[in-house]
């Protein structure tokens, strides 16, 4: 064999469009160091919409020590759980989304999927379209839904190269947003900020306790809203007990500090101003600096949707949609495009219960999923293939996912609706998504030893498959 035919098909090239899709990623097109975790995650965590989070201490009246602790609490718990997903992708070499077909079967992972992961990608797209569409409205002074096309196309371009493209511009916009994100914060500080105490009259007022839960599960549940794609952006580095255990130090690192920072940064911004438009409470409070403030939240907006596109896109083929890749992204983007016009108002409010309805399903999905790799034996290279096994059909890891949603429906806090537990003891705070994950795991241990919920005769013995000119999802599963 020549070194041409060894050559990887897809390797660091920043101009080729990646081959693969939810293939395993062969040993030959592992590439890339730990350190691309960091700049990953830290660069979607400069966002806009955790500034927004922090708002809610003020709506809450908690007093800004209190604040600043829950923030810290919520952040680490959701750091952690990213760090630890983040080396299933290095260990496994598969999307987090194919990794759930594990505990739940090869057709029992559809449903969850569907809702969490596409719907997800989707929606989250969407919003961060909106925040980063108004800021550039703001700044130029263009129609909205002009700025949010622009958007909207770039991420669009960038999407369909994928994984080496992404991880070059995460690294570049990195660089770019800290000393912009710096000055904000300088600014903020400077001219607005405030260490204030607990205001029981604030208009959500539910006490000191109930609101620091509320509050944390925010942040918490921001960062387990990315835990099914995780491992997406961790599946190509090479699988070696030091890649794996600094691969978690990055991650959680980089999510870490950028989800504590701006979060913190949100409590000071929503403390110094009386309006519920983030983005005018922002451009007033900056001042003389909106224009690099305003900049820096237009161009945020773009390091998250890379992630929340790209990792949306994987997801349609996992469903085994009959479509590539490339085609997924742009039906991702057009979508989100368009729901972003229709969301352009009152996006704050919008954004608390889309942020409250993903996490109440995805806490038990990342459940499962942690379970099943360590109790179950998930984390062994050598079971890829039953990844890849179309006769698992179901398993008893949707049991437990959906029985875990069923237990938090009593405890749902949202303007959509409420539960009677939530209703009854609003000083409790949002217990649904600890609920969910408590309950999820409870099931999953009763229940992971038995046998295969629904198995076809004739399994697939055949090993995973892996990568090859982009084409239809999972193209080798359907011949």
């Amino acid at each position: 064999m020549t070194n041409d035919a060894q050559a990887p098909a897809y390797g660091t090239s920043l101009t080729k469009v990646e081959p693969f899709g939810v293939d395993h990623i062969p040993d030959g097109e592992r590439h890339g160091k730990p350190s691309s975790q960091f700049f990953v995650w830290f660069a979607a965590g400069l966002n806009f919409p955790v500034i927004v989070l922090g708002f809610g201490a003020a709506r809450f009246g908690l007093s800004f020590p209190v604040a600043v602790c829950t923030i810290v609490v919520g952040a680490a718990a959701g750091s952690v759980l990213m760090a630890v997903m983040s080396q299933m992708g290095v260990r496994l070499g598969v999307p987090q989304q194919i990794q759930a077909r594990g505990p739940l079967g090869f057709f029992g992972n559809f449903v969850p999927v569907a809702y969490i992961n596409v719907f997800s990608g989707i929606g989250w797209a969407a919003v961060t379209v909106i925040l980063g569409g108004k800021a550039f409205a703001e700044l130029t002074h263009w129609p909205f839904w002009l700025c949010a096309a622009l958007l909207t196309a770039v991420e669009l371009v960038v999407a369909v190269y994928s994984y080496n493209m992404i991880n070059f511009l995460q690294r570049a916009l990195t660089y770019v947003l800290t000393p912009l994100f710096v000055l904000i914060t300088v600014v903020a500080v400077v001219r607005g900020g405030s260490i204030f105490a607990a205001d029981p009259q604030a208009s959500g007022y539910i006490g000191q306790a109930g609101g620091s839960v509320t509050l944390g599960g925010w942040f918490l549940a921001f960062l387990v809203a990315w835990a099914p794609f995780a491992s997406d952006y961790s599946r190509y580095l090479p699988d070696t007990p030091q890649v794996v255990r600094r691969t978690a130090w990055y991650t959680g690192l980089g999510n870490f500090a950028t989800i504590c920072w701006l979060g913190i940064l949100g409590v000071i911004v929503g403390g110094s101003t009386s309006g519920t438009d983030t983005i005018a409470a922002l451009h007033e409070l900056a001042g003389p600096f909106a224009v690099p403030a305003l900049i820096a939240v237009g161009l945020s907006a773009l390091a998250q949707n890379f992630l929340n596109v790209y990792g949306g896109a994987i997801s349609v083929q996992t469903l085994k949609v009959p479509v590539t890749r490339s085609q997924a992204v742009a039906a991702i983007c057009v979508l989100a495009y368009a729901i972003s016009l229709w969301g352009a108002t009152g996006v704050e409010d919008k954004f608390k219960v889309f942020l409250n309805l993903t996490a109440y399903f995805i806490a038990p999905f990342a459940a499962v999923l942690l379970l099943d790799f360590y109790l179950g034996g998930r984390n062994d290279p050598a079971r890829i293939s039953e990844l890849y096994d179309r006769s698992r059909v179901l398993d008893w890891g949707l049991v437990a996912w959906a029985g875990g949603v069923v237990a938090s429906v009593p405890f749902w806090q949202s303007t959509l609706y409420t539960g009677p537990f939530a209703a009854a003891y609003p000083g409790a705070g949002d217990l649904s998504m600890f609920v969910a994950a408590g309950a999820t795991a409870v099931l999953y241990l009763l229940t992971y030893r038995l046998k295969p919920l629904w198995r076809r005769p004739g399994g697939d013995s055949a090993p995973a498959p892996t990568g090859r000119p982009e084409q239809p999802a999972d193209l080798a599963e359907l011949s």
